[in-house]
């Protein structure tokens, strides 16, 4: 085999394999379309085989060995699951305190993890004429409010990463302040991973705020914070994240992904 998976990847392929090494093995994963699926896919093809994926149109525990679900109510989502009973079911699931991770996206986030997939611009012109109209929360919001932590995967740009969002679509920790989730009724802790083209990225336990763990192959800690329109803290102990490995990228290309629908071939 070629050494060019061992040097040459996309950005998208270099997020899907650190969110993919982010989750953990026997964990219950509420999975969002897109990139959320192909990473846990991966890392059920890798270190985590016991992972139990979660799909908002009511599939639990599938093994995603029919082929990629083009979203979360395809068909493919049902290969050898454990049950099938419906949207309800699978958000009670949650509710009840049973996805330890829900894997979502988003087009911007802000210091305190707080997402937006619904709108940009058009204030004071007001939400039904926005400059720019997303396709919306679908279960998003749900999962980051219920499932125990949230992971999310995103493109790193300044104008994605803002100090104030155009909209709150999925909540994180609020505004930052001890309690505002639980004041807010919400019963998940909250953001756990910011999964990016640049960086992997948590949050300070004390103020909320997005923190910087690992610089993704090609950045530094300032490449990282001039694409970001907030400043981060940066860990003490912050690494250079291991790159993808040649039986990853062939996994992804191959097995996962091979016609592309949601991983771009070129960077």
């Amino acid at each position: 085999m070629s050494n060019e998976f061992a040097v040459q990847f996309t950005p998208q392929e270099m997020i899907v394999v650190a969110g993919a090494r982010t989750l953990e093995n026997n964990k219950v994963v509420f999975a969002g379309t897109g990139l959320p699926m192909v990473a846990i896919t991966l890392a059920q093809l890798t270190h985590a085989p016991g992972i139990i994926p979660v799909f908002e149109a009511g599939a639990v525990g599938s093994l995603l060995t029919r082929g990629l679900p083009l979203s979360v109510g395809c068909s493919r989502t049902t290969s050898k699951a454990m049950y099938l009973q419906g949207l309800n079911s699978a958000f009670e699931l949650a509710q009840r305190g049973y996805c330890d991770y829900g894997f979502i996206g988003g087009a911007e986030i802000d210091m305190y993890g707080n997402l937006n997939s619904t709108m940009i611009g058009a204030f004071p012109e007001g939400y039904q004429k926005p400059a720019l109209r997303l396709p919306g929360s679908g279960g998003a919001s749900d999962m980051a409010s219920s499932c125990e932590r949230t992971i999310i995967i995103m493109v790193h740009e300044k104008r994605r990463f803002t100090e104030k969002l155009n909209y709150l679509t999925s909540p994180g920790y609020l505004d930052g302040s001890s309690g505002a989730r639980q004041r807010a009724g919400l019963v998940g802790q909250g953001p756990y991973r910011v999964i990016t083209t640049r960086a992997v990225l948590g949050f300070d336990e004390e103020t909320r705020r997005m923190k910087l763990l690992a610089t993704l192959p090609g950045e530094t800690v300032s490449s990282v914070q001039e694409n970001t329109g907030f400043e981060l803290l940066v860990d003490p102990n912050v690494r250079e994240f291991e790159p993808p490995t040649q039986e990853e990228i062939r996994l992804i290309r191959e097995e996962i992904d091979p016609h592309g629908y949601f991983i771009k071939r070129k960077a």
